[in-house]
């Protein structure tokens, strides 16, 4: 399309799967030398919530993929970030507990007046996001295996040779919300951490 032009794209609230999905964490103090990322991850049958004020990252690169999970195989988009930095992240998920009820284990980090969350070759496997976006210098249309700007497909993906990608320089998200199966980065500093367990649903949005 003539809208998507070389040098600079803003798109506003979009929420599909083959678009950019964003943000954080499924784990906690996550520290995976780089190139052994997701070789051996297990995805679990639950998805988690994540929102966030705001996300800025470099080297920017989306495509689709397949993840394998405890609850069948899922369709999700994956994001990869060379860097990130994370303003007011939040993630929550709701764990049923037999005999008991939904159990909400949440946490929040990089709270305003306090440093950012940063994250560095940071993937995210969604299937469902609403965010304002804006990119510099993006590629849409790429073949996934020939990606420059961000960090390439993640080792053990399950993704096509050749099909759909994008990438950018840079990518700038607020008013995140987003529903994701899982997270992997290189390492993940989560500045002013706090966490509560809260019986009921007591999820980020």
């Amino acid at each position: 399309m003539e809208s998507l032009a070389r040098g600079g794209t803003r798109w506003k609230r979009f929420a599909v799967v083959m678009v950019p999905s964003v943000a954080a964490t499924a784990a906690i103090g996550v520290a995976l030398s780089q190139g052994a990322l997701a070789a051996s991850f297990s995805v679990s049958g639950q998805q988690f919530k994540i929102a966030a004020d705001k996300l800025e990252g470099t080297g920017f690169v989306q495509y689709g993929a397949v993840d394998s999970t405890k609850a069948g195989k899922k369709a999700v988009a994956v994001v990869g970030f060379n860097s990130a930095k994370i303003r007011n992240l939040c993630q929550s998920v709701v764990v049923p507990v037999p005999a008991f009820g939904d159990v909400t284990m949440k946490l929040g980090a990089g709270a305003a007046g306090g440093p950012e969350v940063e994250a560095k070759k940071l993937y995210v496997d969604a299937d469902d996001i609403a965010a304002n976006a804006e990119f510099k210098n993006v590629d849409i249309g790429v073949a996934a295996d020939e990606t420059t700007k961000g960090p390439g497909p993640n080792k053990g993906d399950k993704y096509l040779p050749g099909s759909f990608a994008q990438q950018a320089d840079t990518a700038t998200f607020t008013d995140v919300k987003q529903r994701a199966w899982a997270t992997t980065a290189g390492t993940f500093k989560l500045s002013g951490l706090k966490m509560n367990v809260k019986k009921g649903k007591n999820e980020c949005y």
